[in-house]
């Protein structure tokens, strides 16, 4: 197998970019970052990196020659889109132009990061995996649904160019400029009152999906998908590691599933008339269910490790605090 040495990084000013370089670097890889604006990558700069400043849709060939890998993290994941085909263009169509410049170029591998909600997620007793299809509600999530597409093509189009696909759940951690996980962090952060959804999610250092990508990058099976996955915590027992990190004690109070079903179909009201908004009644049912994965395909085929959440909500606080 071919060494992957250089790598084309696309959303390198996100979450998981921004990690993922400095790691990459701290490794010895030689790395190419696409971002929108250079003045918003918050990461360190170094002789190994090279930032190029433009957008999925442009003409990418030119920077893909000679690149080992491409890591496609860039995604539209604001969950106040009103329409799919806001979703569409970026998470599928935009995956489509790049995975056809990579072939063109000549590229060994691609990796696509996705999303674990495209897998049917479990219980703790039984959580979710790579075999299990997506289940309502994110069924009816428009994020999810692109994404689902662009998995297909790729998996369906790999005779040309190794393909792996990484199904991350809720990362934690530092550098998350926009904020995008990171936003429930800031809800905790110096507040009396915690207002908390009665469900739960699998929560992951970022840190980890980072391992997850680089150890994917030389030893993932083309056409394979990995879920990449930490804690599975209900939304208290989570709130309740960030307070403890912080050194508060709010009031802590739950937020009835009733209320925020209530809450969804208001939000349905709004985004048909075309008020943007996250308030969905998808969305409240997703926040009112446990959606839990298992991590045992990625830690048994790639040998990944796993930390607890705890670090990871360390430094996302550290970086918040700064930040305000």
């Amino acid at each position: 197998m071919k060494e992957m040495k250089r790598i084309f990084v696309t959303g390198a000013n996100g979450l998981l970019g921004t990690n993922l370089i400095s790691k990459l670097i701290s490794e010895g890889y030689i790395v190419t970052g696409l971002v929108r604006k250079k003045s918003a990558y918050k990461g360190d700069l170094h002789s190994n990196l090279t930032l190029k400043q433009g957008t999925l849709f442009e003409d990418l060939t030119p920077y893909l020659e000679g690149q080992d890998c491409i890591v496609h993290a860039a995604a539209e994941t604001s969950q106040s889109i009103l329409s799919y085909s806001e979703y569409w263009k970026i998470n599928y169509n935009a995956t489509v132009q790049l995975y056809n410049s990579a072939v063109q170029s000549g590229v060994s591998k691609f990796i696509f990061v996705s999303t674990a909600n495209t897998r049917g997620y479990g219980s703790k007793e039984n959580p979710g995996n790579e075999n299990i299809p997506v289940r309502f509600p994110f069924s009816d999530s428009l994020y999810a649904k692109s994404k689902i597409q662009a998995e297909k093509y790729l998996i369906s189009d790999k005779e040309k160019l190794d393909v792996v696909i990484l199904n991350p759940t809720f990362m934690i951690g530092a550098y998350d400029t926009k904020p995008s996980s990171g936003r429930i962090i800031l809800m905790a952060i110096n507040k009396k009152v915690i207002f908390y959804p009665p469900g739960g999610k699998n929560f992951v250092d970022v840190d980890d999906v980072v391992q997850g990508v680089i150890t994917a990058m030389n030893k993932g099976k083309s056409g394979e998908s990995y879920v990449l996955s930490g804690q599975n915590l209900s939304y208290l027992e989570f709130f309740r590691k960030v307070n403890k990190e912080l050194d508060q004690q709010p009031t802590m109070i739950a937020v009835p599933r009733s209320l925020l079903i209530t809450l969804g179909y208001f939000g349905d009201l709004l985004r048909f008339i075309g008020i943007k908004t996250s308030v969905s009644s998808t969305n409240m049912r997703i926040l009112s269910l446990g959606n839990y994965y298992s991590n045992n395909k990625s830690v048994c085929d790639l040998g990944l490790e796993y930390r607890s959440i705890e670090p990871a909500i360390r430094k996302a606080v550290l970086y918040f605090r700064k930040m305000l």
